[in-house]
């Protein structure tokens, strides 16, 4: 079932890739998925940004470098403590997701007309069952760096590595994740 299912997102993989280059190419991947985290999470610190790329500290330090040179982030001081420093989008970076999102619905729309209504129907059924497992299967990072939000113990695996739910994980229903691109 894995080889089948590998074999049929392809088409969906390539609607995906191809909006991202049609739209997104001012900027790279990584620098993509740190602009979805900070439109998920205003105001995000950077440390919680490296912890949401899996990245190190420094290299986020560096990333944000780019993302303020190329218009599409902004960096304010902490409420709390002015050492500490706030990310958020630009007006250029909204429109880019804007575009990308509307670039990707476009072709998806197209694909989608020529399917049965069943076969959509049976897709969005089949599509949303597989987010729903694989959002119970989030493994949280582990580093000391990383603050641990306080709440219920989560399970572990056998490994130690703890499980988060979609609710711990700020998660919504059909809310995009910031491993998928846009």
């Amino acid at each position: 079932m894995a080889a089948e299912l590998d074999t049929a997102a392809g088409a969906l993989l390539t609607v995906w890739d191809g909006a991202r280059e049609r739209t997104a190419n001012r900027i790279s991947t990584v620098q993509l998925r740190a602009v979805m985290l900070v439109e998920r999470h205003d105001g995000i610190n950077l440390r919680r940004l490296a912890a949401g790329l899996d990245m190190l500290l420094s290299s986020a330090s560096r990333l944000c470098d780019r993302l303020v040179a190329a218009g599409m982030l902004e960096r304010e001081p902490g409420r709390a403590d002015r050492r500490e420093i706030s990310l958020h989008l630009t007006g250029e970076a909204r429109r880019l997701l804007a575009e990308l999102r509307a670039d990707r619905r476009q072709h998806l729309a197209a694909i989608l007309a020529d399917m049965a209504p069943e076969s959509r129907e049976a897709l969005l059924r089949g599509l949303c069952a597989f987010d729903e497992a694989a959002r119970a299967r989030v493994v949280r990072p582990v580093s000391p760096l990383v603050p641990q939000t306080e709440g219920p113990r989560m399970e572990q695996l056998a490994d130690g590595r703890g499980i988060v739910d979609a609710a711990s994980r700020g998660w919504a229903a059909g809310d995009a994740s910031v491993f998928r691109t846009a």
